[in-house]
């Protein structure tokens, strides 16, 4: 699952990836890795994540992204 960045307020400042990270519970690094798609969060961060954003985990993520799926 990738980040919907264009969606969402990803691209954030330090400050503000820290502030983030405590609310979610994860370090600032945690915040950057998920931006940066090098790390896939678990699903309770996930679901946190978009609670906090308040949109559905399928837009906080292009779950639809793949091959199967571009039409």
């Amino acid at each position: 699952m990738q980040p919907a960045c264009s969606q969402h307020p990803h691209h954030v400042r330090r400050s503000e990836k820290q502030s983030l990270g405590t609310a979610l519970g994860v370090s600032r690094q945690t915040i950057n890795a998920i931006e940066t798609e090098r790390y896939t969060p678990s699903l309770p961060l996930a679901l946190s994540m978009a609670k906090f954003f308040k949109v559905s985990v399928e837009e906080m993520f292009h779950a639809n992204k793949g091959p199967e799926n571009d039409q």
